[in-house]
């Protein structure tokens, strides 16, 4: 059984490190109540901190899937306002964000993927403006996951509910450093590996990036000015937060005109309920022309046609083969592990604050400069330890970035 102990450090790992909550702060939690007994520990650590108020949106996957089932269209296609107004509210007050996100991935299996498209664009529309303050880093926010049943018996089908969850805590608490003795430490460390990391690339300033491995010929062009970002982000105020725990990823954005070729996934991708698996994207100028997959392919279509910007990509995150998630040998069907196993893009919004100045430009300045805009950004996965990767200077020159699913420089060391 994961212990009491163990808990209250991931709790307290995720308001220190993962919001850094400050004394006199709000903090909104978007959980799910089959989490409850771990929530509770996350809000009275947080209060013992010193937030002014805590505030939990719940999350019931069997309420979600109900909705979906027997809801008119009218409501499924509906985003109420009162969320809004929530959310923006604690955005407003500089309101620190902590997501438990720890869904089935097969919650959705079956449901008419048109109405999850009509429910997820309604979504992103409507909460448009909250998103800046996220994707902006206008405030502190950071996405960890719990076990649950569902999920941890999709992960370990051999095991009853109970193991299940019990082998899917051993792999969480792991992964995200809670086993050491200070896990608040090993993330500083572990986050200066991803500086060093991320420094390296900002310094070479490739111009195109080229992807190499069965299934994939991709060449990505970098926007000038782009920045790599990885690990711990800083809020406007200056305040150091991780958004994603765990996180092994350096990350930019691609130019949403310059990409061209083929890109297969290599992990099924969990898009809010569906999986969609063993698919390949075909780009031309920056756009989707052609794709395919061997399972939720209605599903990708939808996910490809919510705007314009759905069908480009905002992001590009390099991970190595080694990292721990992929070391774990195992398939999470959940983003936030398995985009952290492998190298992934991102179809839809990018991050202005990978662009030099891109946090104060408006959405006209940003797509000059070749920064692609959109409702949606989801990421999927594209490598394995087959992956090779070059980097092209301006004056057409290359060299070796990932050999066989890692750094090229630490293949050489």
């Amino acid at each position: 059984m994961v212990t009491q102990q163990t808990q209250e450090k991931y709790a307290e790992l995720a308001l220190r490190t993962g919001v850094n909550l400050q004394t006199g702060q709000a903090l909104m939690i978007n959980a799910p109540i089959e989490g409850a007994d771990f929530t509770k520990i996350v809000v009275r650590k947080a209060y013992e901190m010193g937030a002014k108020d805590v505030h939990i949106n719940w999350v019931d996957d069997e309420l979600t899937r109900l909705k979906f089932e027997y809801a008119p269209d009218e409501v499924i296609a509906h985003f109420p306002e009162w969320k809004v107004m929530l959310h923006n509210s604690f955005a407003e007050d500089g309101a620190a964000i902590l997501n438990i996100r720890s869904t089935n991935p097969d919650l959705l299996q079956g449901i008419d993927p048109s109405r999850v498209a009509k429910a997820n664009k309604a979504g992103a529309e409507a909460m448009k403006k909250f998103r800046k303050y996220t994707m902006n880093d206008k405030i502190a926010w950071s996405i960890i996951s719990i076990p649950t049943g569902d999920w941890a018996q999709k992960i370990f089908p051999d095991k009853s509910r109970e193991d299940a969850i019990e082998s899917l805590w051993a792999a969480i608490v792991k992964i995200v450093r809670v086993d050491q003795e200070n896990p608040v430490a090993a993330w500083e460390t572990h986050n200066e590996s991803l500086r060093v990391a991320r420094e390296i690339l900002n310094k070479k300033s490739y111009q195109k990036l080229i992807f190499k491995a069965p299934g994939t010929h991709l060449e990505m062009e970098l926007p000038e000015g782009h920045i790599w970002k990885g690990g711990s982000a800083q809020t406007e105020d200056g305040v150091t937060f991780n958004p994603n725990m765990p996180t092994e990823e350096v990350f930019s954005l691609p130019h949403k005109y310059g990409v061209n070729g083929t890109v297969a996934s290599t992990k099924p991708l969990n898009y809010g309920g569906s999986l969609i698996d063993r698919f390949q994207l075909t780009f031309k100028d920056g756009k989707v022309v052609d794709f395919k997959a061997e399972q939720g392919q209605e599903t990708l279509e939808h996910l490809l046609n919510i705007d314009e910007g759905s069908k480009r990509l905002g992001e590009v995150a390099l991970v190595p083969h080694e990292s721990p998630v992929s070391q774990s040998g195992l398939i999470f069907y959940n983003t936030l592990f398995d985009e952290n196993a492998s190298c992934h893009i991102a179809l839809g919004k990018a991050y202005p604050t990978n662009l030099e100045g891109g946090s104060k430009m408006n959405e006209e300045e940003l797509d000059r400069h070749g920064v692609n805009d959109s409702l949606s950004h989801v990421d999927f996965m594209i490598g394995s330890e087959q992956l090779d990767i070059d980097g092209m200077f301006a004056d057409g020159t290359t060299e070796p970035v990932f050999r066989n699913g890692t750094w090229a420089w630490k293949t050489n060391e």
